[in-house]
C-alpha cells in the first residue's frame, strides 16, 4: 500500500481483522469472541493492575472507562479504590452511568464491574448532572490495536472518540487528561495512521509492561460536528441535546 495515498479507513480495517484473526489464532482471545468487538484477552486483569501504580491514576478521584470485557477490571478497581467511575452505556444509547462505591454495597462490586450490573446498580445521568461532577481525572479507554506513539484503532464505530468528545464539549476533560488503555502485546503495532477526530493515549498496559506514550499526538478539541455523520447523531440522543445547547446550526454530515 502505497503510505502517500494511504486509504485510511481500508488500513484500518484490515488492521482490525488482521488483530482478530492474530488473536484467536495464538489462543489469546477469550469470551466473547473478538470479532467486532474490543477483544477480551488471557492477562486483562494483570494488564488492568500495572495502570494502579501510576500516580495519575492513585490521584484520580473520577475514572471514566469503557463498558468492553477486558476493561472490566479496571471498573471494579475503581470501585473497590473508593473512587467514582463513569461509564459510557453501549454505543451511547442512553448517554452515561455513574456509579458511586459509597451508595453500592462492597459485596456487589463485582456485578456492578458487569454492564448489565450497572444499569442495575449505577444511575444514567445526563448533562447537566454530568459537568456538575466538575471533571474526569483518569480515561481508560479499550483498543483493538494501538501503536508505541498513542494513536489507537477501535472497533470502527467511533464511540471512544464520541464519548471523549462529549466530556470535552462539556469542560470535563483536556489535552492533557491522562488517558490509558489495556491490550495484550500483540495488539501493538508499529503505526496506526491518525483521522482529525482519533484520540490518542497515554499509557499502553499489557500483560507484562506498562508503556509511557512520550510523545502522543493531538487530541479532538470536542465533536468536530462537520464530520459527524447524521446517522450517529439520531442514534444518539445526547448528541443531540449537546448540538441543541450549543446552537450548532448543522451538527453532522449528510452521505
Amino acid at each position: 500500500m502505497n503510505n502517500g495515498h494511504i486509504d485510511v479507513k481500508e488500513y484500518k480495517k484490515r488492521l482490525r481483522e488482521h488483530i482478530w484473526r492474530l488473536l484467536s489464532e495464538r489462543g489469546v482471545a477469550t469470551f466473547p469472541p473478538p470479532w467486532g468487538r474490543i477483544p477480551n484477552f488471557r492477562g486483562a486483569e494483570a494488564a488492568a493492575a500495572k495502570l494502579f501504580d501510576l500516580g495519575e491514576w492513585r490521584r484520580a478521584r473520577i475514572v471514566k472507562a469503557n463498558p468492553d470485557s477486558p476493561q472490566r477490571w479496571v471498573r471494579l478497581a475503581t470501585l473497590r479504590q473508593g473512587k467514582l467511575l463513569v461509564m459510557a452505556t453501549p454505543r451511547l444509547h442512553e448517554g452515561f452511568i455513574l456509579l458511586d462505591p459509597k451508595r453500592i454495597p462492597s459485596y456487589l462490586y463485582e456485578k456492578a464491574s458487569t454492564i448489565r450490573g450497572a444499569f442495575q446498580l449505577g444511575r444514567v445521568i445526563g448533562i447537566d448532572e454530568l459537568r456538575s461532577l466538575g471533571g474526569i481525572d483518569f480515561i481508560v479507554t479499550g483498543s483493538v490495536a494501538v501503536d508505541r506513539y498513542g494513536h489507537r484503532v477501535g472497533k470502527g464505530e467511533g464511540y471512544a472518540e464520541l464519548e471523549y468528545a462529549i466530556m470535552r464539549e462539556l469542560g470535563l476533560v483536556d489535552e492533557d487528561t491522562p488517558i490509558a488503555t489495556t491490550v495484550h502485546d500483540l495488539q501493538i503495532v508499529d503505526h496506526i495512521p491518525r483521522e482529525p477526530y482519533d484520540l490518542t493515549v497515554d499509557f499502553i498496559a499489557t500483560p507484562t509492561r506498562l508503556i509511557r506514550v512520550a510523545e502522543r499526538g493531538p487530541r479532538p478539541p470536542g465533536v468536530i460536528w462537520e464530520l459527524l455523520p447524521c446517522e450517529k447523531l439520531k442514534e444518539i440522543p445526547i448528541l443531540v441535546e449537546l448540538a441543541k445547547r450549543k446552537g450548532v446550526s448543522r451538527p453532522c454530515r449528510e452521505h
